[in-house]
């Protein structure tokens, strides 16, 4: 999984952009990561009034961008000194992969646009690596892929507790195959995930474009296949869309069944939103009810985040769930087609997945041919994808707007003269960054 510090940094530019710096200054300034699991998050602040903040007012938006950014379900729990000593007095728990127990067969919402993926992943669940070997899940984010990823998983440690499950995520493959080779844990590495019962792997369309993480995923994959494990893969497109992967894998993600996983339908959505009413204790009209179902369209994901959004609405002000009171609360979430414009954190950070950069190193002064590459890219997409004016997208790498012209002149042309590999990484950023909105 994520580092807890990268975890926390993502939280925090995610607070920023839709707060401001100050108010997360204020709240969050001595806020530290005790321990991130599949389950908890869990703070430390030493100011009793910090903790009352963030428990009331925050824990809402931090769960919201855990979910967003990492697809995780993970809660909030603050800690002042005493759950902090309690806590070390006991040990840290295990931070295992034991799969959050709520995502399950029984309580994802089967619809039309989800039942053959779900019937898939029951079989797959029940003979592992006999049938639909590789199983392969694509669809756009927010529509249950994780959830179905967690399902088998825990369906399959419940048939045999003992089986070795791994899960990781496509560009995490990439960050551990580069600390393996500097560091000389290759064979660590490679043991990792070639011993595994089931291999998950969720967004694999990140280790498209890079050389080094497709050969040793090539060689993974071959493993577990031969020895009859079974491995489902998860992506926001099917194979053939890839058009940096390599075709020995695309062929390989193709062997066993590639099921598509679409946006719910009226019906789908109306029984989602009852089903995360009901969970958190919520008594939601059909008026309501309805009126969310028309308007929140996209995925899974955002019917949840407009129910856990009317929860704090009707927590924090006290008001009757109404519609009127409802719809003022979550218009501001319903987004109007063609309307979402990418921010530039979220373009820097899309590019960085792409080319295994961090973004400080992205935003800094070294220069190197794939630095330079990465960060020409950030700033020609910046361009294309934004509204910001040179001096403005400038400021996001401390650099002048003759310095972002050059980069942006660079980029377009390599296009120009049709250089393919450009090509294919605008495409597959650009669809990555889409897939955001």
């Amino acid at each position: 999984m994520y580092s807890s510090a990268y975890v926390w940094a993502k939280i925090l530019i995610y607070l920023e952009e839709r707060l401001t710096s100050t108010m997360v200054s204020a709240s969050f300034d001595d806020a530290e990561v005790i321990e991130l699991n599949e389950e908890h998050l869990i703070l430390y602040s030493s100011s009793d009034f910090r903790r009352e903040v963030i428990s009331r007012r925050y824990a809402s938006i931090i769960e919201d961008a855990l979910k967003e950014i990492f697809n995780s379900d993970a809660k909030l729990i603050v800690f002042g000194d005493e759950e902090l000593a309690a806590f070390k007095s006991k040990g840290k728990s295990t931070t295992s992969m034991d799969f959050n127990p709520q995502f399950t067969f029984d309580n994802f919402v089967v619809g039309p646009s989800n039942r053959f993926a779900h019937s898939a992943c029951i079989a797959v669940t029940n003979v592992p690596g006999q049938v639909y070997n590789p199983l392969f899940l694509y669809g756009p984010p927010g529509v249950g892929k994780t959830h179905l990823l967690y399902a088998i998983a825990n369906g399959i440690r419940k048939q045999n507790p003992d089986a070795n499950i791994v899960y990781i995520k496509g560009d995490q493959f990439t960050n551990e195959l580069i600390d393996a080779i500097k560091n000389g844990k290759n064979i660590e590495f490679r043991n990792k995930y070639r011993e595994a019962d089931l291999f998950l792997v969720d967004d694999i369309q990140f280790i498209a474009g890079k050389e080094s993480t497709q050969e040793e995923f090539f060689h993974t994959f071959n493993k577990l296949y031969e020895e009859h494990k079974q491995i489902v893969l998860t992506s926001d497109r099917k194979p053939s869309d890839m058009l940096t992967l390599e075709d020995r894998l695309k062929s390989r993600f193709e062997w066993g069944l590639t099921a598509d996983i679409n946006p719910p339908d009226y019906e789908t959505r109306m029984a989602i939103l009852k089903n995360k009413a009901k969970q958190l204790g919520l008594q939601l009209d059909d008026d309501v009810c309805n009126y969310i179902a028309i308007n929140v369209t996209n995925n899974v994901r955002q019917i949840e985040g407009t129910v856990k959004k009317i929860l704090a609405y009707r927590d924090l002000n006290n008001m009757p769930l109404d519609l009127p009171n409802i719809s003022r609360a979550i218009d501001d979430m319903f987004k109007k087609e063609g309307s979402a414009v990418p921010t530039p954190s979220l373009i820097i950070s899309q590019v960085c997945k792409f080319y295994s950069v961090d973004e400080t190193v992205l935003r800094g002064t070294l220069k190197n041919k794939g630095t330079t590459e990465a960060r020409q890219m950030a700033i020609y997409l910046i361009r294309k994808l934004t509204n910001l004016s040179l001096p403005d997208i400038g400021k996001e790498f401390n650099r002048d707007h003759s310095t972002v012209l050059y980069a942006i002149r660079k980029v377009e042309a390599s296009l120009k003269a049709g250089d393919t590999n450009m090509q294919n990484n605008v495409r597959d950023i650009t669809a990555n960054i889409n897939s955001c909105l």
